[in-house]
């Protein structure tokens, strides 16, 4: 089984910044990628970005050149930073990670973009 803590999020006026991250646990293989998801009201859980085991990184288009995805292998832990935020990236935001095995989620930890 595969833990995921996240932590990081909280609430953050526009033009802010936010840094997630998530520590990953248990029987995780040695190689996996690591990505982040979005998930608002009313609408499906959709993908922010995502790294792969080498470093290989795709990005919505939403958060280039905002958002920075990187992990720490040694760590078992993914981070995003996220600036000059807006209130369109309000969401609950998901660790995820793929291995051989299937797909893991973690709990979700809240980000909300308000003045």
């Amino acid at each position: 089984q595969v833990q995921l803590v996240e932590s990081g999020g909280g609430w953050v006026q526009p033009g802010g910044s936010l840094r997630l991250s998530c520590a990953a646990s248990g029987s995780i293989f040695s190689y996996y990628n690591m990505g982040w998801y979005r998930q608002t009201p009313g609408k499906q859980r959709e993908l922010v970005a995502a790294i792969s085991r080498g470093g290989g990184i795709n990005y919505a288009d939403s958060g280039k050149d905002r958002f920075t995805i990187s992990r720490d292998n040694a760590k078992n832990t993914v981070y995003l930073q996220m600036n000059s935020l807006k209130p369109d990236d309000t969401g609950v935001y998901y660790c995820n990670l793929k291995n051989v095995v299937g797909s893991y989620w973690g709990q979700g930890t809240q980000v909300t973009v308000s003045s």
